[in-house]
C-alpha cells in the first residue's frame, strides 16, 4: 500500500472534518438577529447530519486504506520460500490482529479484509466516491458484492456505469450516492444481470436447483419460514397475498398489512396440502381412496382431484357450497385453485394466477433472442420464464409500448380525471415503487394520485400522476412536502419543508436486443444506396427508376 494514497485519504477525512466544524449551528443561530431562528438551527442541524455522512464514508475510506496496508506489509514481511500451511497460519494471524485491534469478531475483520482488498485493487472509482464522501461505506460493500464474481472487464464496466466520468443521464439524474443502499443494490443487481458474460438462462437453470424452504426457530415463541424459489413463483406469492390482505382491510379490521399477509399465508399453507397417490419408488403402498396417478388436493375441508386422464372432480367445501379459485373462505383467504394438482405432485409448480406485471422484449417473447424480461418488483429473469408466464397465464399480462430507441415506455394520455386500469398498470411500469426517495413499497401495494390535484387544473397524464404508497400518499396531503413534476419515463421527485430537493429513482431503460438477422438487414440497409433500398426489405421488387439519368455522374453510384 503506498503511502501517497493513505495520505489522500487522511487528507480528505481532515477536510470532512474541517467542513462539519463550519456548518455546526452555534449560539448565535438561537438569537434575536437572525429572522427565523428556529428555522436557522433546523438547517443547520440538517447541513451538519450531511457533512457528518460525509466525515463517516471518509473515515471508511481511510480504515480501508489502513486495512489493506497493514495486511500488506504483514505479507511483505514473510519469506519467500514459505509453505502454503505456514502462509494460511499468517493469514489467520492477520485477522485475529486485526479482530483485536478493532474490537470486532473474526469474522467481521475477514470479511473488511476481503472488501479493502477489493476496493484497493479492483474497484478505484468506488474507493475515491467513498473518499470523497460521495459514496457510503454500505454502498461500497453493495459495490463490493455486485462484483463478486465478475471478471476484471466486466467489474469496472460495472463500476463505471454508476460512477464513471461517462454516467448515462438515467444514472445522472439520481446519483449512486443518492439512493439508500437498498436500492442501490437493486439497480447495480439489474445491470449485472443484464450485462453478465454468462445467460442469465443457464445462470438460473444451475440456481433453481437450490431452492428450498427453510425453518429457523426464535425467541418468545416465534420462527422464520423462508422459501428460496424462481423469482415468477415468489412474486406471485406476493402479491397474491398482498392482494387478498387489501380485500380484507376495513374499519373493523385491527391487523395491520404485515400481519394480514402472514396470516394469509400461514393458512393457505395448513389448510391446502395434497398427497400423491403413487407409490414411492420400491414401495407398493398407496393413500387410502386414492388409485394410482392421481393426485388430492384438500383445501379447508374440501377436495379437489386431478386424475391421470386430465378430468377433474370436485367436493367443494365441508359447508357444501362450492367455491372458485376467486372466492374469499373462511378467514379471508382465497381458496387455492387445484387445477394443476397433479403437476405439483410431478414437481411442477404452476404459474401465479396473481397477476404478474412483466415487460417483456418482442423478439424475446418470440424466442429470436434471450434478451432478459423484467418482472415487476424483482428486476430481470430469464426470457424462457417470461415466455412460460405469457403462455400460462395470459390474462395476467397487458401489453405495454416501449420506445424501440431507449427501451422506456410510451406516453399514454388521458383527459378524465378517473385514472383507468390500462392507465394504472403503466404507472406501474413507470415507477416500478413508491417514487418516495428510499421507499421500497412495490407497485401493486400503491395508489394513483395526482401530483397537481384535479381541482386545481391538474390533468389525468403521465406527467402529472405518480403512484404513492399509502403511507406516502398520507405524508403528501398532511405535510408540506410536495412531488415535483414528472414525465413519461421519469416518477416525480420530492421537494421537503426546508426547500431541499431530493430526485427520484430512474428506471435504467436499455434498448432492445435485435436478432442477429435483423441486425444484418439494417446493416445491409445503411450500405445500400436510397433508390434501391426497398430491394433489401423485397428482393423481388424492381428497382425505383432514376428521375434525373442524366446527373448520375455527378451523384455517384451509392445515389
Amino acid at each position: 500500500m503506498e503511502r501517497s494514497t493513505a495520505d489522500g485519504a487522511l487528507e480528505a477525512l481532515m477536510a470532512s472534518a474541517a467542513a462539519l466544524v463550519v456548518v455546526v449551528p452555534g449560539p448565535e443561530s438561537a438569537g434575536a438577529c437572525v429572522p427565523d431562528p428556529l428555522r436557522t438551527q433546523a438547517d443547520g442541524w440538517l447541513d451538519s447530519l450531511q457533512e457528518a455522512c460525509r466525515l463517516q464514508a471518509a473515515t471508511a475510506a481511510f480504515i480501508v486504506h489502513a486495512a489493506a496496508g497493514f495486511a500488506d506489509a504483514t505479507r511483505a514481511m514473510s519469506r519467500p520460500d514459505e509453505q502454503p500451511h505456514q502462509r494460511l497460519a499468517q493469514e489467520m494471524g492477520i485477522v485475529s490482529e486485526l479482530a483485536c485491534v478493532m474490537t470486532v469478531s473474526e469474522r467481521s475483520a475477514s470479511a473488511l479484509l476481503a472488501q479493502a482488498h477489493e476496493l484497493t485493487t479492483a474497484l478505484p472509482l468506488t474507493l475515491a466516491a467513498l473518499q470523497s464522501g460521495d459514496l457510503s461505506w454500505q454502498h461500497s460493500r453493495v459495490m463490493v458484492d455486485e462484483t463478486t464474481g465478475l471478471d476484471a472487464a466486466g467489474a469496472a464496466a460495472l463500476e463505471a456505469r454508476f460512477l464513471g466520468p461517462d454516467v448515462p443521464d438515467a444514472a445522472k439524474r439520481c446519483p449512486a450516492g443518492d439512493l439508500v443502499p437498498s436500492r442501490f443494490r437493486a439497480k447495480a443487481r439489474t445491470w449485472r444481470e443484464r450485462h453478465h458474460p454468462v445467460s442469465i438462462e443457464k445462470r438460473h437453470a444451475r440456481s433453481v436447483l437450490d431452492r428450498r424452504l427453510e425453518y429457523v426457530p426464535d425467541r418468545d415463541g416465534m420462527a422464520w419460514l423462508s422459501a428460496y424459489l424462481p423469482a415468477d413463483q415468489a412474486a406471485g406469492i406476493w402479491n397474491r397475498t398482498t392482494a387478498t390482505a387489501r380485500t380484507l382491510q376495513g374499519p373493523a379490521e385491527t391487523r395491520t398489512m404485515t400481519q394480514l399477509r402472514a396470516d394469509i399465508a400461514a393458512q393457505l399453507l395448513l389448510s391446502a396440502g395434497f398427497t400423491p397417490s403413487s407409490p414411492a419408488a420400491g414401495s407398493t403402498d398407496t393413500a387410502p381412496g386414492n388409485s394410482a396417478g392421481t393426485c388430492s388436493v384438500s383445501v379447508n375441508g374440501g377436495v379437489a382431484r386431478s386424475t391421470s386422464d386430465g378430468t377433474r372432480t370436485s367436493t367443494g367445501f365441508s359447508d357444501g357450497t362450492a367455491t372458485s379459485s376467486n372466492d374469499v373462505v373462511a378467514g379471508g383467504v382465497p381458496a387455492a385453485d387445484s387445477a394443476n394438482a397433479s403437476d405439483v405432485a410431478a414437481g411442477q409448480v404452476p404459474s401465479p394466477a396473481a397477476q404478474v406485471l412483466v415487460t417483456v422484449p418482442v423478439f424475446a417473447l418470440m424466442g429470436l433472442t434471450d434478451e432478459p424480461a423484467d418482472l415487476d418488483g424483482y428486476g430481470p429473469i430469464p426470457a424462457s420464464m417470461a415466455r412460460k408466464l405469457v403462455a400460462d397465464g395470459s390474462s395476467s399480462f397487458r401489453r405495454i409500448l416501449v420506445d424501440p430507441r431507449d427501451g422506456a415506455p410510451l406516453e399514454i394520455g388521458r383527459q378524465s380525471y378517473r385514472i383507468p386500469a390500462a392507465m394504472r398498470q403503466w404507472l406501474r411500469m413507470r415507477d416500478g415503487k413508491c417514487p418516495f426517495p428510499g421507499c421500497n413499497n412495490q407497485s401493486l401495494d400503491n395508489e394513483a394520485d395526482h401530483i397537481l390535484a384535479w381541482a386545481h387544473g391538474g390533468t389525468t397524464g403521465a406527467s402529472n400522476l405518480g403512484q404513492l404508497c399509502r403511507k406516502h400518499h398520507r405524508l403528501k396531503h398532511t405535510t408540506t412536502w410536495a412531488p415535483t413534476g414528472a414525465c413519461k419515463d421519469k416518477p416525480p421527485g420530492w421537494t421537503s419543508p426546508t426547500g431541499r430537493h431530493y430526485p427520484s429513482e430512474h428506471h435504467d431503460w436499455e434498448p432492445p436486443q435485435l436478432p442477429a438477422a435483423v441486425q444484418d438487414a439494417l446493416h445491409a440497409l445503411d450500405r445500400t444506396p436510397a433508390r434501391n433500398r426497398n430491394r433489401v426489405l423485397d428482393p423481388d421488387s424492381e428497382p425505383a427508376p432514376d428521375p434525373h439519368p442524366a446527373m448520375a455522374s455527378v451523384r455517384g453510384p451509392d445515389w
